[in-house]
């Protein structure tokens, strides 16, 4: 019977908590609607916030229109969520991010201060120095969000959290934006008149500096206290050994060393097994060593738009974690790209195409990306097969180098 009623009782909240948000959303004072409902918003957790905003999602209410209210969501709820559900050991994964959410704030804000000394006439003669510094800084911290995104927002959607994930990613590329209108200004400093200038990197550091802090607050307050109670204790070391495998920012705390993983036995017809093809059969084990020498990324998904392979190459153009396996394209693209994924994917399906090509320029690589609907001998669809390289070399060569 208590339990039914606990039931009851977590329903009825979750019901009120969508009634208020729909009313924050059609313009009510979330003073007001904070006082009204102090008592029920007692008992609220960090998950029934984050599932309720998914199901409004889910309801059709646009995805952008919840993270436009989100700090005014987050506003009504503050006094509910300072519960210290955050806490983590040094070394956990949560805590890793956490550290860097107070570094990569501190860094920002400093940034912001010095570009108000100098609007304020008072800069100092190491002004380049720091400027050069802070652009490394804002360079080295993207480890940062590829990590929640490669591997912290995977494991969440598995239990069933994927909206608040995606709405976090909405605000990684935003960051993103503003990062390179900074580091653009801060290129272009010996070019510009010097009021110019500080008006250009006050404004565009002091933006950074806020939107950081409303950033790492929903994720501090709402989205990593919801990893800790959905993820499991046995989760935790595989995404620790993913983050290890990525990588840390320049400036990220030492961690201590990960418990190891045990190792899983492999069947002893994977280790001898061969595979044969038409045109020959390979070992199992040189088949994978192939796969992973290729100077290209391969990624491989099936005909449910599920990633199923990567393989491992030392220096991958984007990173890839064990994370994203059995992960839909819709999750692994933010969403001003999806639409053009899940069009090739469906014309892929339908027989329409048969592949797509793409390049693009990032920092001083050129990115070669292409897309192949993968058939079997009779036609039938099996998946499509991403295939990306760094081409810049490529692109470089001229004239001839022959074997002899």
């Amino acid at each position: 019977m208590d339990m039914q009623e606990s039931a009851a009782d977590k329903e009825t909240r979750k019901r009120v908590i969508k009634d208020m948000i729909k009313a924050l959303h059609a313009g009510a004072d979330p003073d007001q609607m904070a006082e009204r409902f102090r008592q029920v918003l007692h008992g609220v957790s960090v998950t029934d916030i984050a599932l309720v905003e998914q199901e409004l999602i889910e309801e059709g209410m646009p995805r952008e229109e919840v993270h436009r209210l989100c700090d005014v969501h987050l506003a009504v709820f503050r006094e509910s969520l300072a519960t210290g559900d955050t806490l983590a050991p040094p070394g956990h994964p949560i805590n890793i991010l956490m550290e860097e959410h107070r570094i990569m704030l501190a860094q920002a804000q400093e940034l912001a201060g010095a570009a108000q000394q100098l609007k304020d006439g008072k800069s100092g003669s190491d002004l380049p120095q720091a400027l050069e510094q802070a652009a490394a800084e804002m360079r080295s911290a993207e480890s940062h969000y590829v990590r929640e995104e490669n591997v912290l927002f995977p494991y969440l959607e598995k239990h069933g959290i994927t909206q608040p994930p995606a709405i976090m990613w909405m605000e990684h590329d935003q960051i993103r934006s503003i990062k390179k209108a900074l580091l653009s200004t801060i290129e272009s400093y010996a070019g510009m008149p010097e009021s110019d200038f500080a008006d250009q990197l006050a404004g565009a550091a002091v933006t950074l500096a806020e939107t950081l802090a409303g950033h790492f607050y929903k994720e501090n307050s709402v989205l990593f206290p919801a990893a800790l109670r959905v993820i499991t204790e046995e989760e935790w070391p595989e995404l620790r050994a993913q983050f290890d495998e990525l990588g840390y920012a320049t400036f990220t705390p030492t961690p201590p060393p990960a418990a190891p993983i045990p190792s899983t036995p492999v069947a002893d017809t994977t280790a001898e097994g061969s595979v044969r093809f038409g045109t020959g059969t390979l070992p199992l084990a040189a088949l994978e060593a192939i796969l992973n020498t290729l100077p290209v990324d391969v990624t491989f998904v099936d005909r449910d738009d599920r990633v199923r392979y990567f393989n491992d190459i030392p220096d991958r153009v984007f990173p890839r974690a064990k994370a994203v396996l059995g992960r839909t394209v819709e999750r692994c693209h933010p969403q001003k790209s999806l639409h053009v994924v899940t069009r090739i994917l469906d014309e892929f399906r339908q027989g329409t195409r048969e592949d797509a090509e793409f390049w693009l320029e990032s920092g001083e690589q050129f990115i070669h990306i292409r897309y192949f609907a993968v058939r079997d001998g009779s036609g039938e669809y099996l998946g499509c097969l991403e295939v990306m390289q760094n081409a810049t070399h490529i692109r470089a060569l001229q004239g001839e180098k022959r074997l002899l």
